[in-house]
């Protein structure tokens, strides 16, 4: 890891706990929280996948508002207009996880930039590291929106490069998604999985350069390259 100048990190499931919102999904649902946080975060992600392919880009919340209203409908519930906003704009206020900021200060200490490479709007990635208290965490805060086009496409993953003015080799990406992980290994990153949940990895021809189960173990592998 010596070589690794830069570090581009997923922000949806990676650094920000995407089913923190089951909690507001079970205040209007009782009972129905998770399975509705765990729909919709799936048809959030078909969702952007296909878009991408068709070239039918928008930006990432109304992705997510499209996503929220199959999933109420799919489970035969009912959405009023004020519920609908409420529940979208929780996406806007996600957790971080818990090792999360004193992971990030001790990257940042050891000299390397950071950055967020996601599928979100400038606005959502604002929102939710702002609520957060992290926004000084980040050299740059990188949505695919300038390019219209959401990970894994290697334009999206361009962004970083072009944001470090390194070469793609010295930018390592961090992310629990496999498929992102993977998007990102074939343009060429090296790449160090999230695996919190002792989740399979993607049988898409790559695999990570490195796999941890939470970021505070990544700032370990640093140490133990740098000693």
């Amino acid at each position: 890891m010596n070589h690794i100048k830069a570090i581009a990190f997923d922000l949806y499931g990676t650094l920000f706990d995407v089913h923190s919102v089951a909690v507001q999904c079970d205040e209007h649902f009782p009972g129905r929280g998770q399975e509705i946080s765990n729909v919709w975060r799936q048809k959030q992600l078909e969702y952007t996948w296909l878009r991408s392919l068709m070239n039918r880009y928008i930006p990432f919340e109304h992705v997510t508002e499209e996503a929220l209203r199959f999933t109420i409908r799919h489970l035969g519930l009912e959405l009023d207009e004020a519920s609908c906003r409420s529940l979208s704009d929780a996406y806007l206020r996600l957790q971080a996880y818990p090792e999360v900021p004193d992971a990030l200060r001790a990257l940042r200490d050891r000299g390397l930039k950071l950055a967020i490479l996601s599928n979100g709007s400038p606005h959502s990635i604002d929102a939710v590291v702002t609520h957060a208290g992290l926004r000084s965490s980040f050299d740059h805060l990188l949505s695919v929106d300038p390019v219209r086009v959401y990970k894994p496409d290697n334009r999206a993953y361009e962004l970083g490069e072009q944001a470090f003015g390194v070469g793609r080799r010295e930018i390592l990406f961090v992310s629990s998604n496999a498929w992102d992980a993977t998007g990102a290994r074939y343009f060429g990153f090296p790449t160090c999985w999230i695996n919190r949940g002792g989740k399979t990895f993607e049988e898409m021809g790559q695999r990570p350069d490195w796999e941890v189960n939470g970021l505070d173990r990544l700032v370990t592998l640093f140490a133990s390259a740098a000693a």
